[in-house]
């Protein structure tokens, strides 16, 4: 009695187990496609053709279409007309006229007119070839992607739905209200919206702005941030360049490193440095590393550099300008000249030295404690010199003309000085030539005003006012402390020369001819589809078997 009790048991605990097995593969944990309904069935052998408002189900995966072909034993399904695959686990949800599943693989291609969709990311294409093991859908012959900010649009691309990351490959186009996006190769992550580009990439804004780069970029399509590489972005009033280049929109504010360079197209300057940040709307630059300004004109360039570069182009007149410090070194033309700041004032075009401050002009050295010059028709006009002001040239046979005084100004014409006045305490020291090689003597000079002129770069003549007191001395009576004023330092070593410029920096050149995507063909040679490549290979076997065949 006992065992045939044990026996009950066991049979119940069987059948039990065995509707719960049968009751999972009603629910879909099944590897073979369950067909739910079907109006009409058509069986012919192994294949079941289903008709009208079909319903199938592999493991959770609801199929609807108009039609099916199912073919059991092989554990795959054609459909035809308004097919719809829908996973509600993954959320994943596509439609399209035409669709091949094999239930083995979890492999549906789904072609004509297909709608690919997971949550607020939709996929326009053609031909589709979609995992569901792996969650990896491939579009081919072009596909375009939309969600509530951006549409992608490429020839093939992977949309890997598990990580929420699409891969666009050839001719990719990215359009949102702001900006288009150009590239070869785009990988654009859906959750945070944002884009990361390999090689060329360029963008144009609605605005005219062109933001390029030569090695790909990284765009935050939300924040509106971006950071290229190898890349520059160019509007009406201004271009950076940077081999890293950091731009956020909203703040109007960049940053660039490693030859940098910020071009004011409005002032005709560019800055070139290790490191840059620069603040659109304010006109406001900064520049450090080894940096140098190139000033543009007609006829030349001002060419400065120092270690840290400051600029400010301001609605207010007197806040425009331009700060160099410190070390700062800077040659135009004929002059060039040296001090420990530099501020160019660019509403007046005026230059003023700070600290040790020294300029050069042909044979000439000018020296004070402050300096400021101005430049006029793009050209240096005049030279202001104040306290302990102090002016040397060298003559014909390496003498030094001197002259000093509290306060100076040196005129000039074409680049060259032709005139320096002397105001308040002015001594001069002059060696009397003849005929440019014989000296002959020394002339000294004591006067509250005295006027220097020069012709090609020597010294021509002495003019003086008020109460002068001269002295000559001649060549046998000369002695070294007669050939010197109090204060007198030639330094000629510390002349800037272009040799100088090129080695604090060289600015990288650029290619004004390069490729830019929007500038290129928007035509592409469709990929042939399945049907046609069948036809083709039924061509190619045929002419081989008849080459076959012939004696």
């Amino acid at each position: 009695m006992l065992k045939k009790n044990f026996t009950y048991l066991y049979i119940f605990l069987f059948l039990t187990l065995s509707l719960k097995v049968a009751q999972a593969q009603n629910q879909g944990t099944t590897r073979t496609i369950q067909i739910v309904q079907a109006d009409r069935l058509q069986a012919a052998g192994a294949i079941q053709r289903l008709i009208d408002n079909v319903i199938m189900n592999h493991q959770g995966t609801i199929i609807h279409c108009d039609s099916a072909y199912f073919y059991e034993k092989e554990n795959k399904a054609k459909l035809f007309g308004h097919v719809k695959i829908d996973n509600p686990k993954d959320t994943v949800t596509s439609t399209s006229r035409y669709a091949d599943y094999d239930g083995n693989t979890q492999l549906a291609k789904i072609r004509d007119n297909v709608v690919f969709k997971k949550s607020s990311t939709t996929l326009y294409t053609d031909f589709l070839d979609y995992n569901r093991r792996t969650g990896i859908a491939d579009y081919f012959n072009s596909g375009k992607v939309v969600d509530s900010t951006n549409v992608l649009t490429s020839q093939t691309g992977r949309y890997e739905t598990q990580i929420e990351k699409i891969t666009f490959r050839d001719n990719v186009i990215l359009v949102n209200p702001e900006y288009t996006l150009k590239s070869n190769t785009l990988f654009y992550y859906t959750e945070p919206k944002t884009a990361e580009t390999e090689g060329l990439t360029n963008i144009l804004s609605t605005q005219g702005d062109e933001l390029n780069a030569q090695k790909g970029s990284f765009y935050d399509t939300q924040n509106k941030l971006f950071r290229f590489y190898e890349g520059d972005v160019e509007n009406e009033t201004s271009r950076v360049i940077g081999k890293e280049l950091f731009y956020d929109e909203n703040k109007k504010y960049y940053e660039a490193n490693e030859d940098v360079s910020i071009f004011n197209k409005e002032r005709n300057i560019e800055v070139f440095g290790d490191f840059g940040k620069y603040w659109e709307e304010e006109k406001y630059s900064e520049v450090y590393g080894n940096a140098l300004v190139q000033k543009y004109f007609e006829s030349d360039t001002l060419f400065m550099t120092a270690d840290t570069l400051i600029s400010k182009d301001s609605e207010l007149v007197e806040e425009r300008r331009m700060l160099a410090f410190p070390n700062t070194r800077l040659i135009k033309g004929e002059l060039s000249g040296r001090a420990d700041s530099t501020v160019y004032i660019y509403s007046d075009s005026t230059i003023y030295l700070y600290g040790d401050p020294l300029l050069w002009n042909n044979k000439s050295q000018i020296s004070a404690d402050s300096i400021h010059f101005l430049i006029a028709n793009e050209d240096i006009d005049r030279a202001f010199l104040k306290d302990n002001a102090f002016a040397i040239t060298s003559d014909t046979i390496a003498n030094f003309n001197q002259i000093k005084g509290r306060e100076m100004t040196g005129f000039f014409a074409e680049g060259e000085m032709t005139k320096l006045d002397v105001e308040g305490n002015g001594e001069s020291l002059y060696f009397a030539l003849e005929n440019d090689t014989t000296l002959q003597g020394v002339n000294t000079l004591l006067c509250g005003k005295i006027i220097m002129h020069f012709e090609k770069g020597n010294v021509s003549s002495i003019n003086h006012t008020i109460n002068p007191e001269a002295s000559f001395i001649p060549p046998h009576m000369l002695k070294e402390e007669n050939t010197k004023l109090e204060g007198f330092v030639w330094r000629i070593e510390e002349k800037p020369s272009m040799e100088m410029i090129n080695a604090w920096r060289t600015p990288k050149s650029k290619d004004e001819n390069r490729k830019n995507l929007f500038n290129e063909p928007n035509i592409r040679i469709p990929f042939p589809d399945e049907d046609e490549i069948q036809i083709i290979i039924n061509e190619w076997l045929e002419k081989e078997s008849n080459k076959q065949e012939k004696p």
